[in-house]
């Protein structure tokens, strides 16, 4: 979704335009449609609740003509006055919380904030779907409580589970990672959150963001606005649309937005390949397609794909787009019928799919109040519940990387005097990230240290850029003087955002200087904590034996002072793992970001991108994270052998099991998954929660396979001295499987190598034939 303005002119003149047409904005707790009130309009057939829904949208829309639909096909849709129907603004954000950067959503009393989670990389490193879900409850029920309160709308345009391929992207803090199964896992666990489980109905519409490949914003010269992202069949079906794929067949999630690029010179919200036929059709999404901001419009102006609006209007519709946030489908589509380009029947198709939306919402069945989550109000907004929640979520999303000694955690008794340094060491609005809101209220940092310790403040720099050196001395002093330094340092918006994807991995080279100097003068232990959302080339901290432990802790949210206090001084075991592979700055050599290969090409000197196909020097790897306590895993028992069921019968597409793979489609999927039994014994004096993460390797001799990929993760909370028993389950078709060169998705036959931490087991996948196969 894009904060920042367009280089479109029809983003300046969307007001005007819009007004002209009628628009208005939904004001206070009254019905957006069927008013009973109103004795015009409450006996319409689009106002009967007893009717099934999409009896009621053809009734909606037999009622309108031309001009009033097209009016109905941007984000700050009409007002239809004589069908009692008021004006609705589509695009509201809730990322990590409800956000304010859509127009949709605002805050003023009785609604003055709401609760900020942590950004959406830290809450991916607890690796807890049953958090993230309960994260999407908790928004949620804000969400509702403010729109029963008339400031904001129910469709709101999050998650982003965009692959966080390239490590300088600056919206990588806005992502699940690097791994397509977790973010995907990510997608479906906050979608059910947000969206509840009233059967067809909707809590809040959600949107998985942006359809496909789309992970650049900013690059040496290159935006998002004229990116021809080249990108394989094999990268696109393994890779990039994992994540969108889980988020609409296991999430149910009501909305996908296509991205500002172009995949292989078609701009993704005019492809009928990606929209029509991969995620309506074989996907059978249940909602509607929404363009990122000005994206029609940007393939017209910036793409130069269509030679009129017109074109441009009736290649988006056709190829599948529902809604267009900005002014472009209603301004020319009306144009668009009339010339021909495009009937008055495809118009009809995207608004069946945004009007059930808002049908599933309950907007078009009268008074909120009198309707499933109606009593919700300000005080379900900040609640005591949810604030805990938010800092439950930063303590489980932070990873430690680095712990000599050990040095951590600090004890009150020893260390009672606290040198706290840096320029997110009293950070507030820099803990959220981007696409917040107005958070409820902020601990530092600074103050959640304070709660342990006597504190002694130095900032050392002005801001995270860290331009000089002038306030070094006073920092170093106070480390000289405490029993223990913690260094607060890292990123903040200015470094990495929207539109600002970064020249390099290394922090600000002041910043790097300050951290040697306190730490050389530290009489203490020295800590690093660091706020990022995408990783850092830290080998000098890393390396540095006076750095006694390293905290990453993404961007925390409203809490993160107070659960960065809690990890530091042991009243929390820290069991984060890192999402992203964290690279040294000479991966970067000759790897522009414009280059989508996933693979490594060792002719070219290419080195492949993530853990599953990256094997050169990390700083730490991706799943990285240590704890208080040791966990020992145990294989209790695991299968050595899979038969997968093939079904031979077939005359065309080949079950190729000659060449050892079978092709997914013609294996008998169902349920077919492998069990393993893991004991979990915590060998420490602390209680902790365990980040168990299962890995699989797939059979060597097929170069174009991952290394190994994630197939399965789960929080375990294991007594101190205890032992918990996982059951791990793993889905043969679903996580076993490599996609071939033709993109074809494929299960490997032969031996499979599980990794579980230390724990490694080989399994044999084998074909068990149910026909004759034939060709």
């Amino acid at each position: 979704m894009a904060m920042s303005t367009s280089p479109l002119l029809v983003t300046v003149y969307l007001a005007v335009i819009l007004v002209g047409l009628g628009v208005q904005r939904s004001e206070a707790a009254e019905p957006l449609a069927c008013d009973p009130r109103d004795g015009n309009t409450k006996n319409f057939g689009f106002c009967r609740t007893s009717l099934p829904i999409g009896e009621r949208v053809r009734d909606l829309i037999g009622r309108l003509t031309l001009q009033e639909k097209v009016t109905l096909l941007g984000d700050n849709a009409a007002a239809i006055p004589r069908l009692g129907i008021k004006g609705y603004e589509w695009w509201s954000e809730a990322l990590h919380g409800v956000s304010n950067v859509g127009p949709g959503t605002r805050f003023a009393p009785p609604f003055p904030a709401a609760t900020s989670f942590p950004q959406v990389i830290t809450a991916a490193a607890s690796f807890n779907s049953s958090l993230w879900e309960a994260i999407g409850r908790a928004v949620s029920d804000e969400a509702r409580a403010m729109y029963n309160g008339g400031m904001a709308g129910l469709t709101f345009w999050s998650p982003n589970v965009n692959i966080f391929r390239d490590p300088r992207w600056g919206r990588g803090q806005e992502t699940p990672g690097e791994d397509p199964v977790l973010a995907g896992a990510y997608a479906a666990s906050y979608v059910k959150g947000l969206q509840g489980n009233d059967g067809n109905r909707l809590k809040i519409a959600a949107c998985c963001k942006h359809f496909t490949a789309y992970d650049l914003d900013n690059w040496n010269g290159v935006d998002r606005f004229h990116f021809n992202a080249q990108v394989s069949k094999q990268d696109v079906e393994d890779t990039f649309d994992v994540p969108f794929r889980m988020c609409v067949k296991d999430g149910k999630v009501a909305s996908v937005m296509c991205s500002y690029n172009q995949v292989n010179g078609v701009p993704t919200c005019a492809d009928p390949n990606l929209l029509k036929k991969t995620v309506r059709a074989q996907w059978r999404l249940d909602g509607y397609i929404v363009s990122d901001c000005d994206s029609v419009g940007v393939l017209f102006a910036s793409q130069h794909y269509a030679s009129s609006p017109e074109k441009a209007a009736a290649a988006a519709i056709k190829a599948g787009l529902d809604l267009d946030c900005g002014p472009f489908l209603a301004l020319h589509t009306q144009d668009a019928v009339t010339k021909g380009l495009l009937s008055e029947a495809d118009v009809n198709g995207a608004l069946v799919n945004t009007l059930t939306v808002q049908m599933r919402l309950g907007m078009f069945d009268g008074e909120p109040s009198a309707q499933p989550y109606g009593k919700l109000g300000p005080a379900d907004v900040c609640s005591k519940a949810h604030q805990d929640l938010a800092h439950e979520a930063a303590v489980q999303g932070i990873v430690l990387l680095k712990n000599s000694g050990p040095s951590l955690p600090l004890s009150p008794r020893r260390h009672r005097t606290v040198a706290v340094i840096g320029p997110n060491s009293d950070a507030s609005v820099a803990m959220i990230g981007n696409y917040a809101g107005v958070a409820c209220g902020y601990t530092t940092p600074l103050q959640g240290i304070g709660r342990y310790a006597k504190t002694i403040h130095q900032p050392g720099c002005a801001n995270a850029a860290c331009a000089d050196d002038k306030l070094f001395s006073a920092a170093v002093k106070a480390a000289h003087h405490a029993d223990a330094t913690v260094l607060v340092m890292g990123l903040d918006q200015s470094l990495e955002a929207e539109t600002r994807d970064r020249d390099g991995l290394l922090i600000p080279t002041r910043q790097q200087d300050l951290i040697t100097q306190v730490a050389a003068a530290s009489k203490g232990p020295t800590i690093l904590v660091l706020m990022s959302g995408g990783p850092l080339d830290i080998t000098f901290a890393k390396n540095n034996p006076r750095v006694a432990g390293i905290l990453w802790v993404g961007y925390p949210g409203q809490a993160g002072g107070a659960a960065i206090a809690d990890i530091l001084f042991g009243a929390a075991n820290p069991g984060g793992k890192l999402p992203m592979t964290w690279y040294p700055q000479e991966y970067l050599t000759n790897l522009p970001m414009t280059d989508m290969r996933m693979r490594a090409s060792l002719p070219t000197k290419y080195p492949g991108r993530t853990y599953r196909f990256y094997k050169g020097p990390v700083v730490y790897p991706f799943g990285h994270g240590l704890g208080y306590s040791q966990f020992v895993h145990t294989l209790a028992s695991a299968p050595t052998l899979v038969s997968v069921p093939v079904d031979g019968h077939r005359k065309v597409n080949t079950t190729d099991i000659s060449n050892k793979a079978i092709r997914v489609t013609h294996a008998k999927c169902g349920k077919l998954s492998m069990t393993l039994h893991v004991d979990v014994k915590n060998m420490g004096s602390k209680d902790g929660t365990h980040t168990l993460l299962v890995f699989s390797a797939p059979p060597s001799g097929r170069h174009w396979a991952p290394h190994k990929q994630l197939v399965a993760f789960y929080k375990v909370h294991v007594p101190a001295k205890a032992q918990q028993r996982v059951l791990v389950n793993i889905h043969v078709c679903k996580f076993l499987s490599v996609v071939d060169e033709s993109g074809i998705r494929r299960i490997p036959l032969g031996q499979h190598n599980i990794h579980v931490g230390d724990l490694r087991h080989s399994v044999s996948l084998q074909a068990q034939s149910l026909g004759i196969i034939k060709t």
